[in-house]
């Protein structure tokens, strides 16, 4: 490929990179807003870039979005990207389509470890890194100190001279205001609440994209959408060379494979909607409409001059899950996605837009094995098709292994743990017990501790509910990828059984009181039952085949008192994540647009009876 040449001065493509919460889509807000993108008093919603539900509710973003606004005659695209550690595909996608990262870190947390595993990532593609100090106006917020461990992180990531001499931004998001200091002068730049000084700083340090003028035009596909108006959309940054609306196009796939297109719309970003367009220079990231098959990874170029650029590539998953057809006796009467042939088409729908996620075929009908970067990630998808009518039941989480030199490898974690010292003791016993090890345990003032620990991804599986009972809800937990180990060995998990319901039928009071003292109880009375449904917890480590359908048995007989009401213990209502969690591997979880379910992955007592036996 012939040496970049030229930049084009009028574009600057920057993503917003950090840990969650740290405040990245309300940054965006103050930038729209202060942009000129709402004409004024225009009413907006607040975290205008998390469109998705399920990022509102959960105050998170899971999808990349991108977006523009525009300052003293330069468009400056912005990417606001995920910040939780599963979502890594997302962020790796959109930094593909950038120069330069706004590092955003909060002023009392810093650096956590989601922070390390972004900025990692924009190293390594040599980006202009912009610092923004975020939440100076926190109580506890403690900005020099932040700064002082930043520094250390970019020298423990092996940051270069050029990319060690980044600019600091002091920020409010909140408030639009950005600075640079802590205390701004009366007068100064930002002394007002505004982000000049950083729009001002990411013109000036962000380098404009650069481009070969002897290129013919080439597109490198980062993301993927869906209309339901124009269909298909690809969603790229122009590498090099110039695209008109009508210009005749051709697709690179992998292996070199050629496809021509019918785009039927080129559009660009405008705020926070796309706008058709003319055409696009280099630098610009811009959406086709009306292509029927593109991957991500895929060059889009010119007829003429065909020539396929480096594909993306993302870190490979690490945690599989088995995604089964529902078939339990309450199949169908929930949801209207149930048939194995939307199942599979949807999971491959996902699979077009979210590069870290793979389906697998496992040769049982009706079950496929979808491999993803986490836990979480594999259950925001299940919840998203919970929400489109599907019904479906999956299997307990499992890490993917691999063999090398003859050794059996299993991915490892780096666990940062901030908790109350009179729980550190807990934290530790726990963590040992899963194969964790302690890697370092300072106090900083409080009266809490710093654990830093080293453990098996599979030891996280169930362990986040755990960590926040035993630390009463006040411990923070954050974790991502390491590498591969030698398998570190078996450990126990899960020290009590199931209570099984041994036949269909409706659950009762009278039954469910006296179940209440062999554990705890997860339906409630009036619920539908099922013959190998899981009703509750077993207090031992042994399954239990009980009746939860069981009434009083009435008799001629009177007692001289009246008898009792019967008064349940309240049950905590069954979610997603909970049920993953809770699940051995011999057990489901039945998921329908109105219920949660946990039931045997053999609803017969006989089968499974005839299971173990075979197993002996």
């Amino acid at each position: 490929m012939s040496p970049k040449d030229s930049v084009n001065p009028s574009i600057r493509n920057i993503a917003i990179i950090a840990h969650v919460d740290h405040g990245k889509t309300t940054l965006v807000d103050a930038m729209f807003r202060q942009s000129g993108v709402f004409r004024e008093g225009q009413e907006t919603q607040e975290r205008l870039m998390d469109s998705m539900e399920l990022e509102r509710e959960r105050g998170i973003t899971i999808a990349a979005k991108n977006c523009s606004v525009l300052w003293n005659g330069v468009k400056i695209n912005i990417l606001d990207t995920p910040g939780h550690a599963d979502f890594g595909g997302e962020v790796e996608r959109a930094l593909s389509m950038v120069d330069g990262a706004i590092l955003l870190v909060d002023a009392s947390e810093g650096p956590l470890p989601q922070t390390r595993f972004v900025l990692n990532k924009a190293l390594e593609g040599k980006l202009s890194i912009v610092v923004v100090i975020n939440k100076i106006d926190r109580p506890d917020a403690r900005a020099d100190a932040v700064l002082s461990e930043l520094i250390d992180l970019f020298i423990d990531l092996g940051a270069g001279e050029e990319q060690l001499d980044f600019p600091i931004v002091y920020a409010i998001g909140r408030q639009g205001l950005a600075r640079s200091t802590l205390e701004a002068p009366a007068g100064a730049p930002g002394g007002e609440g505004d982000l000049r000084f950083l729009f001002d700083t990411i013109i000036e340090r962000v380098k404009p994209p650069s481009y070969s003028s002897a290129e013919p035009f080439q597109m490198l596909v980062s993301d993927l959408s869906y209309s339901d108006y124009f269909g298909r959309q690809a969603i790229g940054k122009v590498i090099n060379g110039r695209v008109r609306s009508k210009d005749e196009l051709v697709c690179v796939g992998e292996g070199g494979a050629r496809k021509q297109l019918n785009v039927s719309k080129l559009q660009t970003y405008v705020g926070p909607r796309i706008v058709e367009s003319p055409g696009a220079e280099p630098g610009d990231i811009v959406v086709l409409s009306g292509i029927d098959d593109v991957h991500i990874g895929d060059t889009i170029c010119t007829r003429d001059a065909p020539k396929a650029l480096k594909r993306i590539i993302v870190d490979e998953p690490t945690v599989a899950m088995r995604f089964n057809v529902n078939t339990s006796p309450m199949a169908g009467t929930e949801g209207t996605q149930v048939t194995t042939s939307k199942l599979l088409e949807r999971l491959r729908k996902e699979t077009l837009r979210n590069v870290s996620l793979q389906v697998e075929e496992t040769g049982v009908a009706g079950q496929y094995r979808v491999k993803g970067r986490g836990e979480f990630q594999l259950v925001i998808l299940i919840e998203m098709m919970r929400r489109e009518g599907f019904e479906l039941s999956v299997g307990r989480p499992e890490v993917i292994i691999r063999h090398e030199g003859g050794k059996k490898l299993e991915p490892v974690e780096h666990l940062t743990i901030d908790v109350a010292e009179p729980f550190a003791g807990i934290v530790t016993e726990r963590l040992s017990g899963r194969r964790g090890r302690m890697l370092t345990y300072s106090a900083h003032g409080g009266g809490r501790v710093k654990l830093e620990f080293s453990a098996p991804t599979r030891a996280l599986i169930g362990y986040r509910d755990l960590f926040l009972t035993d630390t009463k809800g006040t411990g923070i937990l954050n974790s991502y990828l390491s590498g591969y180990e030698e398998w570190r060995g078996d450990f126990i998990d899960r020290f009590t059984g199931s209570l099984v319901s041994d036949r269909a039928g409706t659950a009762v009071t009278y039954a469910l009181f006296h179940l209440e003292p062999r554990g705890r109880l997860f339906v409630v009375p009036g619920e539908p039952v099922y013959e190998g449904m899981v009703v509750g917890e077993h207090n031992l480590d042994t399954d239990l085949e009980v009746n939860p359908a069981k009434p009083k048995k009435l008799s001629n007989m009177r007692s001289v008192l009246k008898d009792e009401a019967l008064t349940l213990t309240p049950i905590q209502p069954m979610t997603l994540e909970r049920a993953i969690q809770f699940i051995r591997d011999d057990e489901l979880v039945e998921v329908t647009p109105k219920s949660i379910r946990i039931r045997k992955a053999l609803l017969s007592a006989q089968e499974r009876k005839a299971a173990r036996r075979e197993e002996r």
